[in-house]
């Protein structure tokens, strides 16, 4: 009966070994081989359908490597992807952003604009003005002594032992001279002006035209030549226009202004009216609107002109040519924010490697040496902490400020002064963990090998200490980011014309433009924001990844 067991159980075993069996009949009896295995598994699970394998079985579970273990731990943290996403956008929106967009990051638009610019001053003369003989002199003292003899009634008077004389030539027009009659200048209330631009009225002609004009008469002779005077004041000699008499004196704001004739008649008849506004077209056909203002304290009238003027289309709402609408300098602020976005990313990524390429160094040789070296490396990372970072960046800005820095080379030095004053805190990261690292076997292995020691840092202990240093970095590039805004902000940081976040937000140091211009600073503060906030979630689902005590 046993015999016969036995002989069942050795009929029924299959057989091991295959090597014999050659080609096609291998594969066929290996595959038979396998089905009856796993008939034989399902019937030794007790017929409950739940299949048991073993460790050399084919569909056992896959051990993950330890990266594609920490990608699997970061993709489960949703805040993280969330954090990943935002990062993701801010690249595309920043460096593909800035390549389609039409618009170029200095370009600046332009709008017609009405404005009123002060264009004249009119006032109504009811002192006396004086013109001086040529080669006569009559100063301040010598007029005020002539208005004084005016009001006295006095034909005659003596100042400084010299006698004068004062004729009454017409309604308020006195001829001023010495007592031998030697004609020292004119007393006046009429204005004469020249109708020709440049032209320049000498003494005689002005003299001769009032003597006429004030006593009613139609024609005098000055210099050789004939003039006709009319009723209205125009003075002409036969065929031209010279010069034209009236009691309101008009002056152009702007020196390179000729104001004509009949733009004084006009205006002056406007006056008269007390009209406030008045249109004229000039010679050339040009057409202006003008507003006259009269200014009681000082007696005066000023004269605008109301002119359309191409200036920078400026704080522009959004539009369909401007999703953004336009900053202070006409600038399309979408293509702004895009070219901002790219540089503040830039900034952030060159002073932390900057900075993590120090603190590696110094870090790591602090930490595998020890002793002096340790203790003199340490020192210096004191020293560095105790340096008033933002104050020696405000010192330095305007430093360069007052030396008119290029703008680019001022964006270089100031990312090789944030990346040099950012280097101790990973340099004491990396020296705590290479400090732990290097008594461990596989430091004692690189040693019997005879390693050189740069390769046991750099090639064995660096590596161990990657992700700290990944952490550290992800979340230290949002703090760079908000530093060299804080710095664009208050005008230390990136210059204009290149744009930055922090410099886009400048504008709103006019509390008009905080309240009304709202397109200007919340988009740029909004990405700020998430792209800082991006970093930090990106950041904490890293440092989960990598613990691995981390059961999520």
């Amino acid at each position: 009966m046993s015999d016969n067991m036995n002989q069942v159980n050795r009929d029924d075993r299959p057989p091991l070994r295959t090597q014999n069996v050659p080609g096609t009949v291998a594969r066929q009896h290996a595959k038979k081989i396998t089905e009856e295995a796993v008939k034989n598994s399902a019937a030794s699970s007790g017929g409950n359908g739940e299949e048991q394998y073993s460790l050399n079985d084919d569909r056992r579970v896959k051990v993950l490597s330890p990266g594609a273990m920490v990608a699997k731990r970061f993709f489960r943290n949703r805040i993280a992807v969330v954090g990943l996403a935002i990062l993701a956008f801010m690249f595309l929106f920043s460096f593909l952003g800035g390549v389609i967009t039409p618009y170029q990051e200095n370009q600046q638009f332009y709008r017609e604009d009405v404005q009123h610019k002060d264009y004249a001053g009119v006032v109504k003369n009811e002192d006396f003005r004086y013109i001086v003989a040529d080669g006569q002199e009559l100063g301040n003292v010598l007029q005020a002594q002539v208005i004084l003899a005016m009001q006295r009634g006095q034909d005659s008077f003596t100042y400084k032992d010299t006698d004068y004389l004062l004729t009454e030539e017409g309604p308020d027009l006195y001829r001023v001279s010495l007592s031998d009659g030697t004609t020292l200048g004119f007393a006046y209330k009429d204005i004469v002006s020249s109708s020709v631009e440049g032209a320049k009225l000498s003494f005689e002609f002005q003299s001769e035209a009032l003597l006429a004009y004030t006593n009613g008469l139609t024609a005098f002779s000055a210099e050789g030549k004939d003039y006709t005077i009319d009723d209205t004041g125009v003075v002409s000699d036969g065929s031209n226009e010279v010069a034209f008499i009236s009691r309101y004196v008009v002056q152009p704001v702007m020196a390179d202004v000729f104001l004509t004739r009949a733009f004084q008649e006009e205006l002056i008849v406007c006056l008269q009216e007390g009209k406030d506004v008045f249109t004229y077209t000039d010679e050339s056909g040009v057409e202006a609107e003008y507003t006259i203002t009269y200014r009681a304290d000082l007696k005066t009238w000023t004269v605008l002109q109301e002119t359309a003027t191409r200036v920078y289309d400026t704080y522009s709402y959004p539009s369909k040519a401007h999703w953004l609408g336009t900053d202070r300098n006409g600038m399309d602020m979408l293509t702004r924010l895009m070219y901002g976005g790219r540089v503040s990313l830039i900034i952030g990524f060159i002073v932390e490697i900057i900075s993590t390429v120090l603190g590696i160094i110094l870090g790591g040789i602090a930490g595998y040496f020890g002793k002096w070296v340790d203790n003199l490396i340490m020192r210096i990372v004191d020293i560095f902490y105790c340096i008033p970072s933002m104050p020696l960046i405000i010192i330095l800005g305007a430093a360069m400020d007052a030396m008119s820095v290029d703008p680019q080379l001022r964006m270089l030095y100031l990312m090789l002064i944030l990346g040099f004053l950012g280097w101790p805190g990973m340099a004491r990261l990396i020296r705590g963990q290479i400090l732990s690292l290097r008594e461990q076997e596989f430091m004692t292995a690189t040693e019997a090998l005879g390693i050189s020691v740069s390769r046991r840092i750099f090639k064995h202990l660096v590596p161990n200490v990657i992700p700290q240093i990944i952490v550290s970095v992800s979340m230290g590039i949002g703090g760079t980011i908000l530093t060299e805004a804080t710095l664009s902000f208050l005008g230390l940081g990136v210059k204009f014309p290149f744009a930055s976040w922090g410099n886009i937000i400048n504008d709103v140091n006019n509390t008009f433009v905080l309240t009304t211009y709202w397109f200007i600073w919340i988009p740029a503060g909004l990405l700020l924001l998430l792209t800082v906030l991006a970093f930090n979630l990106v950041g904490d689902g890293l440092r989960d990844a990598f613990d691995p005590k981390m059961k999520r």
